[in-house]
């Protein structure tokens, strides 16, 4: 049976310790709830428009599927790595974070990785709210005037936008509201519901082409005659692409797994719910989007990648209602179960006795308001260009984090160190701030963007979190090696 930490609040210093930053008396979650984590994560709008894309870009079908099974195998692998030190010692990845960089170091990765989680919060909640803006027009379509930003519009949004994107703002901080069990709960039927809608949807577009025709289109479109005629480099650099791309896509959500790996009962639970989590959950999703997407062609003469716009146009008002709806609650759950918690996490380690993980959560989500994420969401270009520089920094503070724990400090972490500010302290390092660690992340930012650049690779998107994450490991293991503290 497995032991874990525990500490007494009292011997901590309160600049370093809250209620949500101590190791945790709440292990609970079981392999489901892991599962339910990752149906949360991958379900979205985004995600489905990601794939979508993809399988777009006339290359054979099964160039892209193993580009993405050896993506998400990896991310698996990843994942089952980060999770160790939060699980061990029951401590969310701000926390984690002290160990490398010392107790007050630790804020850089921290913010940055807060400041990440505000960006995507932003735009997953302005994705889900189109959902919401699609079904209003449907109902009410005397309101589209007020959907038009040329006539009523703010900051490049329309006015019924804004109240769309307030709406779907609102009613994801109340879910937040009610902490990580009542989150769990959420996530539990949330990320199985795209399923259902999913399924209907394309049992819709079936009967709407023909059977016949469907499964025609369906291998046409995934290994048709265009395809093939493209040579076997061709097709190694989508592998390549979309391998990079899928690592790329999951590395925030990743890093941060720890935030809910500390709840886990066992480490097989975990494990577990990677499993069937990331590879089955995953190309159960994928052959879902391959499938609507194909379908469109033959159903309405265009090929559509946006699953609201699918939605929109079929001509049964009651499976609009339905799947946007879900379309609207999946994206919500992504939300508050990858970026909204860990925002909170990241930005209560900033001043723990003064911002509490509720207190945190709600002044990231106010954030995400005023960058007007839909500006950030504006083009493919603008999201390839934001994956890249998202990739440049969580790499590099991946291989930090791995480095530091599996090989600099051999999983031996003595946890009260964690939350004192005492200079005898082991992590308190030279005035809190380990200064290899933090030379580590600016050359290894600097590198991962600058290498790629005169390799002539910078073109593959998601390039930059591979570079920055070995060079990082590399670089910090050559720093720390000989000073790590002797336990």
């Amino acid at each position: 049976m497995q032991e874990f930490y525990t500490i007494d609040p009292s011997r901590g210093d309160r600049s370093l310790c809250n209620e949500a930053l101590l190791p945790t008396p709440m292990r609970t979650w079981t392999w489901y709830d892991y599962l339910s984590f990752w149906m949360s994560d991958i379900h979205s709008v985004g995600t489905y428009v990601t794939i979508g894309s993809l399988f777009a870009g006339g290359v054979v079908g099964w160039s892209v599927v193993v580009g993405l099974a050896l993506g998400i195998l990896a991310v698996q692998f990843l994942c089952n790595l980060i999770a160790e030190p939060s699980f061990a010692l029951g401590i969310p990845f701000p926390v984690v974070c002290r160990v490398s960089f010392g107790v007050r170091g630790a804020q850089i990765p921290g913010f940055v990785r807060g400041v990440i989680a505000v960006c995507w919060y932003g735009i997953q909640t302005w994705l889900a709210s189109n959902a919401l803006l699609v079904l209003i027009l449907k109902l009410w379509p005397n309101l589209r005037c007020w959907a038009d930003v040329t006539q009523h519009g703010f900051a490049h949004l329309s006015v019924l936008g804004w109240g769309a994107f307030l709406t779907l703002w609102g009613i994801q901080a109340i879910v937040f509201w009610r902490g990580i069990d009542g989150i769990k709960k959420f996530a539990e039927w949330s990320g199985p519901l795209i399923y259902v809608v999913m399924l209907a949807l394309d049992v819709y577009l079936f009967h709407h082409v023909g059977s016949s025709k469907a499964f025609h289109a369906l291998w046409d479109g995934c290994f048709g005659s265009t395809a093939v005629a493209q040579p076997w480099t061709a097709h190694l650099h989508v592998i390549i692409a979309t391998f990079l791309l899928s690592v790329s896509y999951f590395s925030a959500p990743m890093l941060n797994f720890g935030d809910f790996a500390r709840y886990a009962r066992e480490r097989s639970d975990l494990r577990k719910g990677n499993f069937w989590g990331l590879p089955v959950n995953f190309f159960g999703f994928v052959a879902l989007v391959v499938t609507t997407i194909v379908l469109t062609v033959p159903a309405f003469g265009v090929r559509v990648l946006d699953p609201v716009e699918t939605v929109a146009r079929t001509d049964n008002l009651t499976v609009i209602v339905i799947a946007i709806l879900a379309f609207m609650i999946v994206t919500a759950g992504i939300n508050v179960v990858v970026n909204f918690v860990s925002a909170a996490f990241d930005f209560s380690n900033m001043a723990p006795s003064k911002l509490s993980f509720k207190t945190a959560g709600i002044g990231a989500a106010c954030l995400s308001i005023f960058i007007t994420p839909w500006n950030l969401y504006s083009s493919p270009q603008a999201m390839a260009w934001t994956l890249d520089v998202l990739g440049s920094f969580v790499g590099p503070f991946y291989g930090i984090i791995i480095s530091d724990y599996f090989f600099i400090k051999k999983k031996k972490i003595e946890i009260e160190y964690l939350y004192s500010l005492s200079p005898e302290n082991r992590f308190w390092y030279h005035k809190g701030v380990n200064i290899y660690a933090v030379s580590t992340l600016l050359i290894s930012v600097a590198l991962a963007n600058i290498i790629p650049s005169l390799m002539g690779i910078a073109s593959y998107s998601g390039i930059s979190w591979f570079f920055g994450a070995v060079l990082s490991f590399l670089i910090y293991s050559s720093f720390s090696f000989k000073k790590a503290p002797q336990y």
